[in-house]
C-alpha cells in the first residue's frame, strides 16, 4: 500500500523565512510522531531573491527524495511573486493555496484562475507589522498553513516555536502564530 504523504511547497523571497517556517512545520509534525522532510531549493541566492522551500508529512516512512512536484497546498509568504507562472504549477486540482494579501478570496481565485481546490488569504504583513514592527510574516503565514492543511496541530507548532525561540522574540511568534491562525480566511 503506497504511503499517503501531504505535500506543501512555500514561495518567497531568500531572507524571508521560507525555509524555517518549512522546518519548524517538520518539527511540529515530528513532535506528533509523523515522517518529514523538509528542505530548501535554492541557488546562489541574495536577499530578496525568490526560493522555495518544501514540506513533506506521512505518518509512514518517506522512500521518495525529490522536490514536491504535485503539491496538496502552495504557501505564497510574498504575494509579489503571484504573477510568477510557475507559482500554481503541478498543485493538485483539490489543492489549497494559501497566500499572504489583503485582497478577499474570490477576487484571488479569479486572479489565479483557481477552479477546484480551496483558496486561503492572510493578511500576515499586518500582523507582522502589528507584532514585530517588520515584515517578519513568515510565523503568520506558518499558521495560516496549519489551520487549511491541518497536517499538524497548532500546539504543535506552538510547542516548536517556544523551544525554538527565546524570551520576548518567542512570545512575539506565538502571538503572530495564534493571530494567523484565527484571520486566514477560506476554504
Amino acid at each position: 500500500m503506497a504511503s499517503l504523504f501531504t505535500e506543501i511547497r512555500w514561495h518567497g523571497r531568500a531572507g524571508q523565512g521560507v525555509v524555517t517556517v518549512s522546518r519548524l512545520l517538520a518539527e511540529a509534525a515530528l513532535r506528533e510522531g509523523k515522517y518529514v522532510q523538509a528542505f530548501p531549493e535554492f541557488g546562489p541566492e541574495r536577499t530578496g531573491s525568490p526560493v522555495q522551500g518544501f514540506t513533506r508529512i506521512s505518518d509512514d516512512p518517506i522512500e521518495i527524495h525529490t522536490q514536491i512536484y504535485n503539491p496538496d497546498a502552495i504557501a505564497v509568504i510574498d504575494p509579489s511573486l503571484l504573477d510568477r507562472p510557475e507559482i500554481l504549477s503541478g498543485l493538485k486540482e483539490a489543492g489549497k493555496v494559501i497566500v499572504n494579501t489583503d485582497r478577499n478570496t474570490s477576487e484571488l481565485r479569479a486572479r489565479l484562475g483557481v477552479k477546484r481546490g480551496e483558496v486561503y488569504t492572510l493578511n500576515a504583513t499586518m500582523i507582522a507589522l502589528d507584532i514585530f514592527g517588520q515584515p517578519f510574516f513568515n510565523t503568520p503565514m506558518l499558521a495560516a498553513v496549519v489551520k487549511a492543511t491541518q497536517a499538524v496541530s497548532l500546539e504543535s507548532v506552538l510547542s516548536v516555536i517556544k523551544e525554538r525561540f527565546a524570551g520576548s522574540v518567542a512570545e512575539k511568534n506565538v502571538q503572530a502564530l495564534k493571530r494567523g491562525f484565527e484571520e486566514v480566511v477560506g476554504g
